[in-house]
């Protein structure tokens, strides 16, 4: 895999980072750096350790992974999608979905990451064989994971807070997440 195929595929990856981080953005309404950063480290760790993990283990259970890595990733989006969404008919004061809550950007950075696994085995597949091959991959991945993490929590905060009420943003940011597990389960289904 040539350098810029590499991140072609880092960014294809980030776009679910990305667009999570946007419906994030919205509901967080303000500038909170330490939200921020934690979403985005944990999203770029995730997607750099998820392929390493997949690499590390394709001998043993890539035929495991492979079958089942969609759907986890479709029912930690759909769950997490239909609770957005049900939150969102919620009065503002009784809404709980908390996108700085370290447990539920832990499960949003599991959750965009999934797809990541099966990249990894397909990097022990192509014959990516030392550690050292696979560090240059997975620093991509995850350092455009992290950049774009950030950019999409920016855009949500700066454009989301005007528009969030009129347009009803949490619903949307909740029916955007189960569009991403649909798209994930429909490309891997096909």
């Amino acid at each position: 895999m040539s350098g810029f195929e590499i991140w072609l595929l880092a960014l294809g990856l980030a776009m679910d980072c990305f667009a999570v981080s946007i419906a994030s953005g919205i509901i967080l309404k303000r500038t909170q750096w330490s939200t921020i950063l934690t979403m985005a480290f944990f999203f770029g760790l995730f997607q750099a350790g998820m392929p390493l993990i997949g690499w590390l283990c394709a001998s043993t259970f890539s035929h495991l992974i492979t079958e089942i890595d969609h759907w986890i990733a479709f029912i930690i989006l759909l769950f997490l999608g239909g609770k957005m969404i049900f939150e969102s008919f919620k009065k503002e004061e009784e809404r709980n979905f908390n996108p700085s809550s370290l447990k539920l950007i832990l499960t949003m950075a599991v959750a965009t990451s999934i797809d990541a696994l099966a990249i990894g085995v397909s990097f022990a597949f192509l014959g990516v064989k030392s550690f050292k091959e696979i560090l240059s991959p997975v620093s991509i991945i995850g350092f455009v994971s992290f950049i774009m993490s950030i950019i999409g929590l920016f855009i949500g905060i700066k454009f989301g807070s005007k528009f969030a009420k009129k347009i009803h943003a949490e619903f949307w940011g909740g029916v955007i997440l189960i569009i991403i597990g649909v798209k994930i389960l429909f490309e891997h289904l096909s």
